[in-house]
C-alpha cells in the first residue's frame, strides 16, 4: 500500500510537471487560433509562419551567437577552475570556489540588476556583448561542476607517467589530460549552450535594443494571434533542448566509462 501510494504520488507529480510541455506540440499543430479544446484540425501553418518571421530570425541569430560564445567562455574558465580545485592546494581555495559557485544560489534578478548597475557605471553600452558576459557568469558554475567531476575521475598516475617520459606540464595537459576529459568538456559546452539559449532575466536587463529569443517570445505574448506561432516555436525549442541534454548525457557517461569512475548520477 505504501509503495502504491508513492508510485501514485510520483505519477501525479510528473504529470503536473510535464503536462504543459506535452500540450505544446498538440496546440502547435492545431489549426485554431485559440489555445483551448476541442481542437479544430491539423496544420503546419504556424511552423511556416515561424520560419518566415524576420524578427524571429534576428532574435534567434542573437541567441545562438550569445549561447555559443557564453558556452565556450564558461567552459574554458570552468576548465581552469576545475583543474585548479581538483589538482592543487592553495590559500583561500574554499572561499574562491564558493564565489565561483555563488551564481547557483543567487536569484538571477539580483545578478542581473547588479551587472546592469556595474556596466552602466563603467559606461559600457548594453548589447549582445553584455549579455554574453552575464550568461558566462551564470553558466560557469555548471561548467565547473561538470568538469570537476571529469578531472576528479582521472588517474593521476597517467599524468605522472607522462612527466617521467619527458613531457612538460603543458604538453602532458594537452596530450594526456585533455583527451581524457574531452567528454566532460563537450558535456559542459552543451549544457552551457542550453542554459544560455533559454535564459531570460539577464537578457531582459542587459540586451538593450538587441532582442534574444526568450525576450522576443515574451514580447509576443501580448498578441493573441501570435500565440499559435509561439507554441510552434516552443515545440522546436523543447525538442532541441532534449536532444542537447541527451547528447550531453551521452558524453558524460562515455567519459565515466573511459576513466572507470563511479557514476553518481547525471542530467537525465
Amino acid at each position: 500500500m505504501k509503495g502504491g501510494g508513492l508510485r501514485a504520488y510520483a505519477l501525479i507529480y510528473l504529470l503536473f510537471l510535464y503536462a504543459p510541455i506535452l500540450l505544446l506540440p498538440i496546440f502547435a499543430f492545431n489549426s485554431g487560433t485559440i489555445i483551448a479544446f476541442p481542437l479544430r484540425g491539423f496544420t503546419t501553418e504556424w511552423f511556416a509562419q515561424m520560419w518566415g518571421n524576420a524578427s524571429l530570425r534576428r532574435a534567434l541569430t542573437n541567441s545562438l551567437t550569445i549561447a555559443v560564445s557564453a558556452s565556450i567562455l564558461a567552459t574554458c574558465l570552468g576548465v581552469f577552475a576545475a583543474r585548479a580545485s581538483t589538482r592543487f592546494e592553495f590559500p583561500g581555495k574554499g572561499p574562491i570556489m564558493g564565489l565561483i559557485m555563488l551564481p547557483l544560489v543567487l536569484p538571477e534578478i539580483i545578478v542581473s540588476i547588479s551587472l546592469l548597475v556595474v556596466l552602466l557605471s563603467l559606461g559600457v553600452k548594453l548589447s549582445i556583448l553584455t549579455v554574453i558576459i552575464g550568461h558566462t557568469l551564470i553558466c560557469m558554475p555548471y561548467a565547473t561542476v561538470i568538469l570537476s567531476t571529469a578531472f576528479n575521475s582521472l588517474d593521476r598516475s597517467l599524468e605522472e607517467a607522462a612527466y617521467d617520459l619527458g613531457e612538460t606540464r603543458i604538453s602532458a595537459f594537452r596530450l594526456v589530460i585533455l583527451p581524457l576529459v574531452m567528454p566532460g568538456i563537450i558535456s559542459s559546452l552543451l549544457m552551457s549552450f542550453t542554459i544560455s539559449l533559454d535564459e531570460f532575466i539577464i537578457a531582459f536587463f542587459l540586451a538593450g535594443n538587441e532582442p534574444t529569443l526568450p525576450t522576443y517570445i515574451f514580447s509576443q505574448l501580448r498578441f493573441p494571434k501570435q500565440i499559435p506561432m509561439i507554441m510552434a516555436l516552443g515545440t522546436v525549442l523543447v525538442v532541441m533542448s532534449i536532444l542537447l541534454l541527451t547528447v550531453a548525457e551521452y558524453f558524460r557517461r562515455r567519459g565515466i566509462a573511459k576513466t572507470g569512475a563511479k557514476d553518481t548520477g547525471g542530467f537525465l
